[in-house]
């Protein structure tokens, strides 16, 4: 039986800021919660843990530097790439065709269309995970920073600004991990094709039939570019 066909996705560098990118997100849900909620039994016990409510928030400010540095990486790596590979991508940019596959897919999930939309290279929700990372680093980040530098930050910005940058903090770290652990990881680990895991992250490929399922209009881009078909 001959071997499926299969297509580099996500490069090295790829793989990697993403490793860095949820390990320590993880990391920071883990120690960061007992911060928030810090008068619940269940944030003492993990803070003990760690041997203490210190220690603890040393992790985080480590786990949430790893944050940074993936999302400079990840920068770096958007300037630096289309001039190693000779060309540059735009696929990740919204378009038109995002929001009429939005009301196409709410139609089929409600029985209306027989099929799903057609996707690309990314689909819709591909592009909400990518981009919500942006605005998540900046509220996040920015806000993080400023509690962890305020020395710094009140030299350029009022008091009260860094005051409330602990509410953004906390606030938009609640939306994250609601993202994260109900929207991303239903598409990409818990959906039945998947199930229990999505080998993407770490393999950087993608089969012909998955990319028939996922990415049909980009197969059928590649097949064309390549002259073969199926």
């Amino acid at each position: 039986m001959a071997k499926e066909q299969v297509f580099r996705r996500y490069d090295l560098h790829i793989r990697i800021q993403h490793i860095m990118m949820f390990t320590s997100f993880i990391v920071l849900t883990i120690t960061g919660l007992p911060i928030k909620f810090e008068q619940s039994s269940i944030s003492s016990g993990i803070a003990s843990l760690f041997g203490g409510f210190d220690t603890m928030f040393a992790v985080h400010l480590a786990a949430g530097t790893v944050m940074l540095l993936s999302f400079i990486y990840h920068l770096i790596y958007l300037v630096v790439y289309p001039f190693v590979a000779k060309k540059a991508s735009w696929a990740i940019l919204p378009s038109g065709k995002d929001f009429t596959d939005v009301i196409h897919d709410v139609q089929f999930l409600l029985g209306f269309r027989k099929d799903p939309p057609r996707f690309e290279r990314y689909s819709y929700k591909e592009k909400f995970d990518y981009w919500a990372v942006f605005w998540g680093m900046a509220i996040m980040g920015g806000s993080g920073l400023m509690m962890w530098f305020p020395q710094i930050f009140t030299q350029y910005i009022p008091l009260w600004v860094i005051q409330c940058a602990r509410y953004a903090h906390t606030d938009e770290a609640i939306l994250a991990i609601t993202a994260i652990f109900i929207w991303h990881f239903f598409n990409v680990h818990f959906n039945p094709r998947s199930f229990p895991m999505n080998h993407l992250w770490y393999k950087g490929t993608i089969t012909r039939s998955e990319m028939e399922h996922d990415h049909p209009m980009e197969l059928e881009r590649l097949d064309r570019e390549n002259g073969t078909s199926g």
